[in-house]
């Protein structure tokens, strides 16, 4: 990626996000890969790296074990393998040693399901493989501390054995003249030490004489000598010859395996690298999540649409200090490509700028960033920025010369592939010329298509902005009451300076703010006033916005437990409704056993009674009578539903029904205890007490 100016990162803070990366790496590797932080322009790099960013951090999220915990900086050890003829240390072997094993821990982690779990990590060790002869070249040698083996080589066995027995010899014969002497009252307090790699014995000065033997030195005070003894001296001669051969021994075997291993030095420089690499990676993953870093979405384009997006140095900052940051939302597209923002000083125009710049450069080195993961964002192939005062003394220029020619230079190389800032554009000039060069630039920006971002107070601009296709204007918002920045960013609108708001709330003279109103061309006055208070008003819609949307959402709890109230009584019924179905069917189930066991009482009885006659009359009284009760039931709930009983006298015309099967007719005559009663086009005699006096259910109403 190309840079204008060459400070661009450092006025944009990358240093300041490179060194919080190098803080979470453990190896020079990674170290060294966060300070040359490289900023990609090919979207294939960009998204391998921000998915490998995002699966590492999914792990740390959810406390998965990844093995990469060896801190292993093997630079010098991996150069000194491949150096023909040279020779390892037992150290050495043993950092090698957790190379490799690290390495079959990574491989070993990365089983058939992780692999497809995470992809983008898998891709970090597909160009490699694990080889376990490592590990056996170097355990058959050394041992866990890094000495080599005694059956590293036969020689080496042999070598050992005798030094054993001759230094157990020595010993022996050291103790028996250490005694002797002690009894004669020759030897000092500390008895025995070793000089020159001999066993000597430590002897009052006084009596040096008397021990025969080599005279190895004397004490700083030279009360002491250390001899040794005459009867030791051929041991020490051959403890001396044995432990030089197996000095040269273990030499050759060292160097026979570093000749071995040479041959995988190749593969142990990929194996350290791809260690740094999951280290960087690891680095990468927790730089996320300490400043909430998320993976947008990526488009080989030159568009940026940033959703809750914060300045990840300034949300560390206020996380710290417990203080709350203002998100901002931006888009710039083909149809609006360069955002023009105003607004009053110290109202985060600036930070807003340098908030899409350093997020920007965070994608395109493959960083997580503080947005929300629905945020698109498109890859760059040049920045250009010009913040802050650009004055130069090399070159004598002043601060509005250097930035015409910042801006010369921008109109020069922007095209469709740029991402430009501008800070105060046109500012270290007369308003109106600076103004008029400044609406001029920005024409020519937006012909070269580039995207970018412009603050001013320059009301020319924000007209042209509101006018011209392909700005758009944004406005940082500032509560006038009580004279604070909201830092806000709103999209759509111009903002107002509140040069006269701020002068009149800090107290200035209000004489002085007059005189300085009747100064100011009236349409300025007016447009800014006009500014001023269309913000607040968009700051009372927004306000009631959102107590809006908090009674809409009151409004839907208030639904949904509406919703649960009236389930609940619907359940009711229903509940209800099989209960009582239940209750018949039980009612239905009793009678059915009832019947059951009659009948099968009934056949037990056939098989018994010599009467088979009264067996069969036992039968039909329980089926028939069973048949016309069914009947008279359902005669009983038809006349049920048309009459009902009436007391009196009968007479002769009335309506009656007979009590026995629920048939009705009128009364035609009435003899003694008799009644004659005509049922359809039949009369019948019954008997008085065998009827009763009903009427229709609609005779009744009517009464």
């Amino acid at each position: 990626m190309k840079f204008f100016p060459e400070s661009a990162l450092v006025q944009l803070e990358f240093d300041k996000v490179k060194a919080l990366l190098a803080a979470h790496c453990n190896t020079e590797y990674a170290r060294s890969k966060a300070d040359d932080l490289r900023i990609h322009t090919k979207i294939e790099f960009i998204e391998v790296e921000l998915r490998q960013s995002s699966e590492f951090k999914s792990l740390l999220q959810s406390g998965q074990y990844f093995p990469n915990d060896h801190v292993l900086n093997l630079a010098k050890e991996l150069k000194l393998l491949g150096i023909p003829g040279a020779v390892l240390s037992g150290e050495q072997f043993l950092q090698l040693r957790k190379l490799a094993e690290s390495m079959q821990n990574i491989f070993r982690w990365f089983d058939k399901e992780k692999r497809i779990a995470y992809p983008a990590l898998t891709r970090v060790i597909a160009d490699t493989y694990y080889e376990k002869v490592i590990l056996q070249l170097i355990d058959d040698v050394l041992d866990d501390n890094g000495n080599v083996r005694d059956n590293a080589s036969e020689k080496l066995s042999d070598v050992r054995t005798k030094l054993f027995r001759k230094r157990n010899e020595l010993r022996r014969m050291f103790d028996r003249i250490l005694s002797k002497l002690n009894k004669s009252g020759y030897v000092a307090d500390i008895e025995e030490s070793f000089l020159n790699g001999r066993r000597v014995v430590a002897i009052f000065a006084e009596h040096k004489r008397q021990v025969k033997g080599i005279l190895h030195g004397e004490s700083d005070t030279r009360k002491t000598s250390f001899i040794e003894p005459e009867e030791t001296i051929e041991l020490n001669n051959e403890i001396f010859s044995l432990e030089n051969e197996e000095s040269r021994e273990v030499y050759r075997i060292l160097r026979e395996l570093t000749g071995k291993l040479s041959v995988y030095t190749s593969l142990l420089s990929t194996y350290h690298d791809v260690l740094g690499e999951f280290d960087f990676i690891q680095a990468k993953a927790k730089l996320a999540v300490d400043i909430n870093g998320n993976f947008p979405l990526l488009t080989d384009k030159a568009l940026i649409h940033l959703v809750q997006a914060f300045h990840p140095l300034l949300y560390l900052y206020n996380q710290k200090n417990k203080k709350q940051t203002i998100p901002t939302n931006i888009e710039l597209n083909e149809k609006g490509r360069i955002l023009v923002i105003s607004g009053p000083n110290a109202g985060g125009k600036t930070v807003t700028l340098k908030t899409v710049g350093l997020l920007q450069l965070m994608l395109q080195s493959g960083l997580l960033i503080p947005v929300d993961p629905n945020s698109e964002l498109g890859i760059f192939k040049q920045i250009m920025i010009h913040i802050g005062d650009t004055q130069s003394l090399e070159f004598e220029l002043s601060t509005y010369s250097s930035h015409l020619m910042n801006m010369k230079y921008f109109i020069e190389h922007a095209n469709g592939r740029t991402l430009f800032f501008i800070d105060e554009l046109g500012s270290g000039s007369d308003p109106n010329l600076g103004g008029a060069f400044a609406e001029v630039i920005l024409e020519e920006l937006v012909k070269k298509h580039a995207i970018g971002i412009v603050t001013t107070h320059y009301l020319n601009l924000k007209v042209m902005a509101n006018k011209t296709p392909g700005i758009i204007n944004g406005a940082m918002s500032f509560d006038e009451k009580n004279l604070q920045p909201l830092y806000k960013l709103i999209i759509g609108k111009p903002g107002s300076s509140y040069t006269f708001s701020i002068a009149e709330r800090i107290g200035l003279d209000n004489k002085l703010v007059a005189r300085a109103r009747s100064l100011v061309d009236d349409d300025h006055f007016r447009l800014d006033k006009l500014l001023n208070r269309t913000e607040q008003d968009l700051q009372t819609i927004e306000k009631e916005k959102r107590e809006l949307q908090k009674l809409m959402k009151e409004n839907e709890r208030l639904k949904r437990e509406m919703e649960i109230l009236m389930n609940k009584e619907q359940h009711q019924q229903r509940l209800e409704l099989l209960k009582h179905q239940n209750k018949i069917s039980e009612e239905r189930i009793a009678y059915l056993k009832e019947m059951e066991r009659k009948l099968k009482q009934i056949i037990f009885d056939w098989r018994k009674a010599d009467n088979k006659n009264e067996v069969i009359k036992q039968m039909q009284a329980l089926l028939f009578k069973q048949k016309e009760k069914q009947v008279n039931e359902k005669v009983k709930k038809k006349f049920d539903s048309k009459y009902i009983e009436i007391k009196g006298e009968a007479k002769v015309g009335d309506k009656v029904m007979m009590k026995k099967n629920h048939q009705v007719g009128l009364i035609k005559e009435i003899r003694n205890k008799k009644a004659v009663v005509q049922v359809g086009l039949m009369p019948m005699t019954v008997n008085i007490n065998d009827i009763t006096l009903i009427q229709d259910k609609s005779s009744e109403a009517i009464q």
